[in-house]
């Protein structure tokens, strides 16, 4: 049995209960680095979008374990100052090891042949181009890191810091901070914001489905603007 296999076989035997136990009542820096160089030691990746607020997450896991994996999945549909974004905070951050994911190619090509999925049938785009590739990524940890917040739709309003999903736990060491906490820090840190947020998007996905917001609405409404849709599927069941 190989070094990780060790890992990952001790791992099994984690339950949620014991977590929680455990570490349900620590900050969130002291939360992430028990879950990175602890508890999932070479079993956990953070799951980031480089969008509107992930800078503060970033900051965390880089103060943590700047080698700790970073998944970013690029749908093939981002907003080119994302990617440029993406790479300039790494470098600030020290951030060494991000992983980016893409699309299947075939599956594109059998699927969303013109690149209009997103016009038909948004669930089945991001199934495709976030779902899918995510959890393809995800055969190779055990827990991976959020950064969903309690405040941000009906469906976060309950998540807890540790949870688990199917086979996968799911740490949220933001869950219980609020935008006001997000801005302070930033400001404070002098953290990089994403270019668009000058521009009036505030929550940054797809380009097709990104929006801007006006000021004084809630920050999710330039999401899938419209449409009666506010998560992407990668935190609906057990779909990773």
């Amino acid at each position: 049995m190989t070094a990780q296999e060790k890992i990952k076989d001790s791992q099994s035997e984690k339950n949620l209960a014991g977590l929680l136990a455990d570490y349900g009542d620590l900050n969130s820096l002291d939360l992430l680095d028990v879950m990175i160089n602890g508890e999932f030691r070479e079993n956990i990746a953070l799951v980031s979008s480089f969008g509107a607020e992930s800078i503060v997450l970033l900051d965390m896991v880089a103060q943590v374990n700047p080698h700790t994996p970073v998944i970013f999945i690029n749908t093939q549909k981002l907003f080119g100052e994302t990617v440029r974004y993406r790479d300039d905070i790494a470098q600030k951050l020290g951030l060494t090891n991000i992983i980016t994911v893409r699309p299947d190619a075939d599956d594109v090509a059998n699927e969303d042949k013109n690149g209009l999925l997103w016009t038909r049938d948004t669930d089945a785009c991001c199934d495709l181009r976030k779902v899918r590739p995510l959890a393809r990524a995800m055969n190779e940890y055990g827990a991976w890191i959020t950064g969903r917040k309690r405040f941000q739709t009906t469906e976060r309003g309950n998540i807890p810091l540790i949870e688990q999903d199917g086979s996968k736990y799911k740490i949220n060491p933001l869950a219980h901070w609020n935008q006001k906490e997000l801005d302070q820090i930033i400001e404070n840190k002098g953290l990089p914001k994403h270019p668009l947020i000058a521009e009036g998007y505030l929550s940054i996905g797809c380009m097709p489905c990104t929006a801007r917001v006006e000021a004084g609405q809630d920050r999710r409404m330039g999401r899938w603007a419209g449409l009666n849709k506010s998560e992407c599927g990668i935190h609906l069941g057990e779909n990773i």
